[in-house]
């Protein structure tokens, strides 16, 4: 009989991947806490409506990659391929936007999309993200990029802002009628996507992947040259807040990103340290989102970080912190050593052996475990109420008082 494997594109998350994946998590998590944020978890499986009145039927998500069935109640079910639109839905469930107020959440999970597996981009993959409601201010717009750098600054990865202003309901009619204008004209030289966004959403066509579609683009209308006062003051001040506080950035004209809701500042993080799929964070503003899913009309921000593109980043550029590994060369030993390693877990990641062992059999075991600082007690130790220390890395030995280690 066959071993049964796991599906395509659907990892484990074990060994040192499950030490780097929680080290993100955490450190994100504390970077997000201290902006003000609390922690969200939504469920995985939602109805497939909320991703339909959400993300956008003429997005590749709804039309080529969710995981959507009928489940035994006969409702219509799919796996949360992002995090916003679930979130959004339970701010709305729960009546938060009719109490006003300002929330500001953070969440991590699995999401889930039926694509071709690459590289970083797997089929379940794992986001971190935040979502701001009740904040229409452009402080908070940059407050959020602000937030990313600094997440990205903390794991030591490089990378290069992408910026954009995708209008508003006032200013977006008049570009919409400029590009599609402009894309009849090239329309049999586009892709098959790109025509039938045309006819859907052709907004969604400066996202084309394809490069000849891209270099076709390269005279499109611009946006950011159609934007009404509001959207040019806003867009004219985050680039003010972003250059005074030392944020650098580009501006993309094509940048629109996936998903329907954006509006206004729409934002990605790049980086060229991943291969060909850079982009490694992004998100932007989605004021109307909020309505589209029956409540209130509430501003509303956010953004997400896709795990397992950083992970491989966060690796080369961790810091490597000691290890000990505690071992016994006596069975008496033993209750001397759980007493040093409660206290060291405070400080170090600790290993403790329960077995007696020899010199050479410690050494193997603690490399194993990715040990590098070795601590060993015997008989002799005892009596002299020493401890035997070797650190693996600079090979130096000591023997000290166990009260000063």
């Amino acid at each position: 009989m066959a071993n049964i494997q796991s599906l395509r594109g659907m990892n484990d998350i074990l060994g040192n991947d499950s030490e780097l994946f929680t080290y993100f998590i955490e450190n994100a998590s504390k970077i997000a806490k201290n902006y003000g944020f609390t922690y969200i978890e939504t469920p995985i499986l939602e109805e497939t409506a909320l991703f339909k009145r959400s993300v956008g039927e003429s997005s590749d998500i709804v039309n080529k990659e969710m995981y959507q069935f009928i489940d035994k109640g006969e409702n219509d079910v799919c796996l949360r391929p992002e995090g916003t639109a679930g979130v959004v839905r339970s701010f709305v469930q729960n009546k938060f936007d009719r109490a006003g107020g300002t929330y500001r959440w953070y969440y991590y999970g699995p999401m889930f999309r039926y694509e071709r597996p690459q590289k970083g981009r797997l089929r379940e993959f794992h986001q971190f993200g935040c979502e701001v409601f009740g904040i229409d201010s452009v402080y908070e717009d940059a407050n959020i990029i602000m937030m990313i750098k600094d997440i990205l600054d903390f794991f030591k990865i490089g990378f290069k802002l992408q910026l954009n202003s995708l209008g508003c309901p006032k200013c977006m009619p008049v570009y919409r009628d400029n590009l599609v204008k402009y894309l009849t004209n090239i329309k049999e030289e586009l892709c098959e996507d790109c025509n039938r966004r045309i006819e859907t959403n052709p907004i969604r066509v400066l996202d084309c992947k394809n490069e000849k579609c891209q270099q076709l683009l390269y005279n499109a209308p611009k946006i950011t040259y159609n934007l009404c006062e509001d959207c040019n003051r806003d867009f004219e001040k985050l680039k003010e807040i972003l250059d005074f506080n030392g944020v650098e950035y580009e501006i993309n004209t094509n940048l629109v990103r996936g998903l329907d809701y954006y509006s206004k500042t729409a934002f990605e993080f790049t980086s060229n340290e991943i291969g060909a799929q850079s982009a490694i964070a992004g998100g932007g503003r989605y004021d109307r989102l909020v309505e589209f899913l029956g409540g209130r009309s509430t501003p509303g921000i956010g953004f997400a970080i896709g795990i397992e593109r950083l992970l491989e980043l966060v690796k080369m550029n961790q810091e490597q912190k000691d290890v000990l590994y505690l071992g016994a060369l006596c069975e008496e030993a033993l209750n001397i050593l759980t007493k040093i390693a409660t206290a060291k877990r405070k400080e170090y990641k600790t290993f403790i052996e329960y077995t007696p062992r020899g010199f050479g059999k410690h050494f193997n075991i603690a490399e194993k475990n990715g040990a590098n600082i070795v601590a060993l007690i015997g008989e002799n130790e005892i009596k002299e109420s020493t401890i035997f220390i070797k650190n693996l890395t600079t090979k130096e030995e000591k023997t000290i008082k166990i009260e000063d280690f």
